[in-house]
């Protein structure tokens, strides 16, 4: 059974920072594609960052640039998210995303989401 467990979410103020993880299980994560979103009320989802399979590389969206860092530890099966300088409109629900390739099929997987709140 897939499963992606956010944490690390939580009400901070303006300028503060957050780290949030992800932990996965039940399937094989170094092979995985991971990624966090976020959705702000009345907002699509938006793609945040991105990291390949062996951490070689990232990407984030433009807003997010020099402020967040996407980084993985395939050893613990874990993603995390370095949220600096927190904006108030950083407030989203955030999610972690897998993609998975396996036996030439395409799965997403998704968490359940954690609330960030940027805040005075």
């Amino acid at each position: 059974q897939v499963q992606l467990v956010e944490s690390g979410g939580g009400l901070v103020q303006p300028g503060e920072s957050l780290r949030l993880s992800c932990a996965a299980s039940g399937f094989t994560f170094s092979n995985s594609v991971m990624s966090w979103y976020r959705q702000a009320p009345g907002k699509e989802r938006e793609l945040v960052a991105t990291i390949t399979r062996t951490g070689g590389r990232t990407n984030y969206v433009d807003s997010v640039k020099g402020r967040f860092t996407i980084s993985r530890d395939n050893a613990k099966n874990t993603v995390y998210l370095q949220m600096n300088s927190l904006k108030p409109e950083d407030t989203a629900v955030y999610y972690c995303n897998a993609r998975v390739v396996s036996a030439a099929v395409l799965y997403d997987y998704w968490g359940q989401g954690t609330q960030v709140t940027v805040s005075s």
